[in-house]
């Protein structure tokens, strides 16, 4: 195993005639617009290509929307090249049922930007310091000498926009790879409203509940607070899970709390616990101490038992 840059990637995808991209389970916007970005400039050099990602789930009606939407391939159909690439997964546990494809291949890539991620594959891209992975796919395909057309910018322009809170946190260079993923024929308000800002009627009534919910703690996290919110199966109702994302976006929003959580029940007794901070704690740790892991201020991970079994864990924790 060993760290790798982009045009150490670009060389190994240059000599490749097939390629399995691997996207991480419950995927957002940047691990699919990371895989469908690279899977459409290897497309136009003549690999055989397939994307996937783990789980029953399927894609939001927003990322089928993607151009390069079609490369997906269901779990139970991955073929398995012998180049595997993993995008956007900071562990091998994000990949679920697909772990066994990377760890089969001997030519395994792993690219992401999570500094929790030690590194599981032969190549590692894995760069903290990049807003988003969907943008180190961006350098990779420069490195490739690949035409960043519409389609390709749209789909890293959709990693990009969400993982910096439609460039609320984000780096000077981000924004100027914006302005260049404009330039290059992004809708960026179609996109801003398509995958930020648009939710079924139900998922209000659902937020509505939640937030009823929502138990603040005024004295945890060293007296910074923390607020955190309960969304189980019952309450779902026709809600679809890439929805229920983005409820920690709003409960986040309390000005009292550093920390916000939101336990989200994926089976029975089952849970992804969503975290984020605001500037004085660092959740990786955090995160990492249940198992998960992440970003200084958004991370995550997995518990199984009741609501309270698991919510008394993450305050014990705290």
């Amino acid at each position: 195993m060993k760290s790798a840059t982009p045009q150490d990637i670009a060389q190994v995808l240059g000599d490749a005639t097939a390629v399995t991209i691997l996207c991480h389970v419950r995927p957002d916007p940047d691990t699919i617009g990371s895989g469908l970005a690279l899977a459409l400039g290897l497309s136009r050099r003549g690999v055989d290509v397939e994307v996937s990602f783990p789980g029953a789930e399927t894609l939001p009606r927003s990322l089928t929307a993607l151009a390069g939407a079609d490369l997906v391939v269901p779990a139970g159909e991955v073929v398995g090249h012998p180049v595997v690439v993993s995008v956007d997964a900071a562990t091998l546990g994000r990949l679920g049922d697909l772990v066994c494809r990377l760890l089969l291949e001997k030519k395994k890539i792993v690219i992401d930007h999570h500094v929790s991620n030690t590194g599981f594959g032969e190549y590692n891209l894995i760069d903290p310091a990049a807003d988003c992975t969907s943008i180190l796919i961006l350098e990779i395909l420069d490195a490739l000498g690949t035409d960043i057309d519409s389609d390709i910018a749209t789909c890293v322009y959709a990693g990009l926009i969400t993982d910096t809170g439609s460039f609320k946190w984000a780096r000077p260079e981000s924004l100027r790879i914006g302005a260049r993923l404009l330039d290059a024929g992004v809708d960026g308000a179609a996109w801003s409203r398509a995958l930020l800002d648009s939710h079924p009627v139900a998922w209000l009534s659902l937020v509505s509940r939640v937030l009823g919910g929502a138990r603040f703690d005024a004295a945890a996290c060293g007296g910074h607070g923390v607020i955190y919110a309960v969304v189980s199966l019952d309450m779902l109702g026709p809600v679809g899970w890439a929805d229920i994302e983005s409820i920690i976006d709003v409960l986040r929003v309390a000005e009292e709390a550093e920390v916000a959580a939101v336990f989200k029940e994926t089976a029975p007794s089952k849970w992804a616990v969503s975290l984020r901070a605001k500037d004085k704690i660092d959740l990786v740790p955090l995160a990492g101490a249940h198992g998960g892991g992440g970003h200084r201020r958004a991370a995550g991970y997995s518990d199984s038992g009741t609501a309270q079994d698991v919510i008394d864990r993450f305050l014990r924790s705290l």
